[in-house]
């Protein structure tokens, strides 16, 4: 199922506004988030247009997050994190989705507390958004 006014279910400009494709999984498909002020930011967004966990069978929950766990490790092998935060709101956005953060204590920003959307901190070129996406799936 799709939404036409979804930007993960639409694709092309809709999404390519915030997230730069890296690949697909099993039960996903995964964006470098365009803002990067945390290196190797992505979302996780679910194949199917739900809003919802509870929307979703058991199977279908376990893969996806067995798919989020993948990003994970390749973020912590790509890039050395401290750690991850992982964010899922979608209070604008409806379908679901994980944000996946990492954070580094030798970055003062934000380690520590939550993590801030869009702080319009760091934007990149096509080519190193492909770079980070290169290095993540390197390491799936």
């Amino acid at each position: 199922m799709k939404d036409e006014n979804c930007a993960y279910c639409m694709e092309g400009e809709m999404v390519l506004a915030f997230g730069y494709p890296c690949c697909e999984l099993p039960y996903s498909k995964v964006y470098v988030f365009k803002e990067q002020s945390h290196k190797g930011r992505v979302i996780v967004a679910y194949k199917d247009h739900v809003s919802e966990l509870v929307n979703i069978t058991d199977e279908e929950r376990n893969g996806y997050f067995a798919d989020i766990a993948t990003v994970a490790n390749a973020l912590h092998k790509a890039f050395s994190p401290e750690k991850v935060n992982y964010g899922a709101y979608g209070d604008t956005g409806k379908h679901l989705h994980f944000h996946l953060v990492p954070k580094y204590k030798d970055d003062a920003f934000e380690w520590g507390s939550t993590f801030d959307m869009n702080p319009g901190r760091v934007t990149l070129t096509d080519d190193t958004y492909e770079a980070l996406a290169e290095q993540i799936r390197t390491n799936m």
